[in-house]
């Protein structure tokens, strides 16, 4: 029993310092538990409250179950949808499961041919929300639907930065192109010209559906080694990846010869025709017919607007309308996907609300621009690194400096007061930057704790350098 109390208490202690533990995680986690206690105050938490309420004792324990029992049970199909996820979440429990592969599984609300897709909507709520919309079970899409959602995807042409929410829950997206959408929101505009000429396999300026699908097949080729898992890891595995995907698996660098409209699949018991599925970000990219293709100028306009679109979604959950957000909702913004304790946490914020007397606010630009700053996290990193080799903490001038040289332009002064508000630990006017960077870097994936060769970008690269290495070796 002490070890259960032990492992909800830190469940508990996670959800109320509302730093999801997803993995590009994610959440709107000032919406959970404590948001009602930060407004009212933050030394008066009413997450200490709770966990002191959680405590240690089979008699606390069982009082917190009822609470949140009658909690749920104000609302029938959240209750019903709480009860369905928690079972869900059991049945994953022991299953070998990367926290990407997790979150998507959590996310995604439709299947289509025994395959999990999310919705444009779907998407979006993995990146900006803690927990997916109550529903009762996954929506089975039928052929019509499908075919329809050719009809509402517009062409890249008129792409803009509401594309995902105009869409909503008329369109799919597959597993792979999850992780295609992913890597996008942390890498640097600098980055976006490598991204192309790694899509663009033949080197004519141009990327079409097949050399799309063949980095598509790249990504899926994570999953290669699923022979060595156990079945139900296997089984859940297998819906993740289309059927495509799968069987471009075992051609490295080749590209996609099926023909339209039909596969074949080896079900172990014989053939079976399938639909090949024209995903939203096919249709979006290469038209109803699929014989279009991208240029660099268009890839970097769908960069940059679904950058941007998540970017607003984050910023107007706290503006409510207005043009700009509070000092306060800002460094809750930066803090929200960290793995900062409860205390730790409310010192940030409790340091910024002491130090910040002239609320000016914080513009969606100056939000935008410091978001920019983070997607070149890495460069700025290097650019400390004399810093670091001397044991010194930055000024205002020299981060404003260091952040101009890494990205091009220059931090709004309010910004950086505010920043330096957050992050000064002893108010003596220096950044101490070994913490700001670890803090940002949780910030940047979203939660997710980076993991070499596994998933996100990192992966992404590690996957095409080796299937280069196989081609070598299969032409040797």
């Amino acid at each position: 029993m002490a070890s259960a109390v032990a492992r909800l208490t830190v469940k508990s202690g996670a959800i109320i310092a509302q730093r999801p533990s997803v993995g590009v995680a994610v959440g709107r986690s000032v919406r959970f538990a404590s948001s009602a206690s930060q407004s009212s105050g933050i030394r008066g938490h009413k997450s200490r409250r709770l966990l002191t309420f959680v405590g240690g004792s089979a008699v606390s324990l069982a009082a917190l179950a009822a609470f949140i029992k009658l909690r749920s049970a104000e609302n029938p199909v959240n209750a019903v949808s709480l009860k369905r996820r928690m079972r869900d979440d059991s049945e994953l429990e022991n299953v070998k499961l990367t926290a990407r592969e997790r979150r998507f599984i959590k996310f995604a609300s439709v299947e289509f041919d025994d395959q999990l897709y999310m919705t444009p909507q779907d998407f979006l709520d993995s990146v900006v929300e803690q927990e997916p919309r109550p529903r009762l079970k996954r929506r089975q899409l039928s052929n019509d639907e499908v075919d329809k959602y050719k009809e509402n995807t517009p062409a890249l042409k008129k792409g803009s930065t509401r594309l995902f929410r105009n869409l909503r829950d008329k369109g799919i997206v597959s597993y792979t192109e999850y992780l295609f959408l992913l890597s996008i929101l942390t890498k640097p505009k600098s980055g976006f010209r490598i991204a192309f000429n790694m899509f663009d396999t033949d080197g004519n300026q141009r990327v079409d559906k097949d050399e799309f699908l063949v980095i598509i097949s790249i990504l899926a080729g994570a999953l290669k080694d699923t022979q060595n898992v156990d079945p139900q890891t296997k089984q859940i595995l297998s819906r993740l990846v289309s059927y495509d995907e799968q069987s471009q698996m075992t051609k490295p660098m080749a590209v996609p010869q099926a023909k339209r409209g039909l596969s074949y699949v080896n079900d172990g018991e014989g053939l079976q025709r399938r639909h090949m599925v024209a995903t939203t970000l096919q249709l979006h990219f290469f038209g109803k017919r699929g014989t279009g293709v991208i240029n660099y100028d268009n890839f970097y306009r769908f960069m940059d607007n679904l950058q941007t679109e998540v970017l607003e979604l984050e910023f107007h959950e706290f503006s409510k309308g207005n043009s700009v957000i509070s000092e306060l909702d800002f460094a809750k913004i930066l803090l929200r996907y960290t793995y900062l304790a409860t205390d730790e946490y409310d010192v940030f914020l409790e340091r910024l609300l002491e130090r910040v007397k002239d609320e000016k606010g914080i513009s969606f630009h100056d939000f935008r621009d410091f978001c920019h700053f983070l997607n070149n996290l890495d460069d700025f990193t290097i650019a400390m690194r004399m810093y670091t080799l001397a044991d010194r903490a930055i000024s205002k001038d020299e981060f404003s400096r260091a952040v101009k040289i890494c990205t091009g332009y220059k931090l709004s002064p309010h910004l950086i007061d505010t920043v330096f508000a957050i992050f000064d630990a002893d108010g003596d006017g220096l950044l101490s930057y070994k913490e700001f960077i670890a803090i940002m870097k949780d910030r940047l994936h979203r939660g997710f704790k980076s993991v070499a060769k596994s998933e996100g970008w990192d992966a992404f690269r590690y996957c095409v350098r080796n299937e280069m290495k196989n081609m070598m070796k299969s032409a040797n």
